[in-house]
């Protein structure tokens, strides 16, 4: 199965869930063209859920195969169509949490390469053409300030800020996703942002990227 290359689509919330259910329903039916049309609606919103979880272009690009790959593979699992987004990001979320898994476990014997480095390179290649030095030490030292915040909250409590401000999820989709009620989802919702809110570290990296 090709995956595509990056494309925008400007379709609504609505017209994308409506344009999913009748693609994901010719796929189930055999229409490989179809869920090559499903995986380039949804392919942008996986890379880049996926790529700020583990921070490797190449890596994330591999990941991302490997959801579409079982996507293809169970989508006759899923009996409502509509619910089509809520089971995509659950199976990114596990495998994102098998690749994480891995990783650690490969660094405990000291299995490091350079692979990680060349990955951040090549991905944000375009973005260096686009923007000036200046301006990607700032955007890359937002994020490496941020990603520390984030790191103070339990895995649940990141889990669900993420997928609801970074990857725009509902709280019934991260609930799907996550396995979890939506009572148990919008508790650590809550404590994320509380956490957040009271830090005095945010208020001065929002100052800083203040222009």
């Amino acid at each position: 199965m090709l995956l595509p290359h990056q494309k925008k689509y400007p379709h609504s919330g609505q017209d994308r869930k409506s344009q999913t259910v009748i693609l994901a329903e010719m796929a189930v039916a055999g229409n490989s063209n179809a869920f090559d049309q499903l995986v380039d609606l949804y392919y942008n919103r996986i890379f880049k859920m996926v790529y700020y979880r583990i921070r490797s272009g190449m890596d994330a690009e591999d990941v991302t195969q490997d959801i579409f790959t079982q996507v293809f593979k169970n989508i006759k699992s899923l009996k409502d169509f509509s619910l089509f987004n809520s089971w995509l990001f659950s199976i990114a979320v596990n495998k994102v949490r098998d690749f994480q898994r891995k990783k650690r476990f490969t660094s405990l014997f000291g299995m490091f390469s350079d692979k990680n480095v060349e990955g951040e390179q090549e991905y944000e290649h375009e973005t260096r053409a686009e923007s000036g030095p200046l301006e990607i030490v700032i955007r890359q030292n937002f994020w490496k300030q941020f990603e520390a915040i984030l790191n103070r909250l339990s895995y649940l409590e990141k889990e669900v800020f993420l997928l609801r401000f970074l990857d725009q999820l509902g709280i019934k989709e991260i609930s799907i996703a996550l396995k979890k009620n939506e009572s148990t989802v919008k508790t650590h919702l809550y404590r994320a942002l509380k956490k957040i809110k009271d830090d005095g570290s945010v208020k001065e990296l929002l100052k800083e990227s203040m222009p």
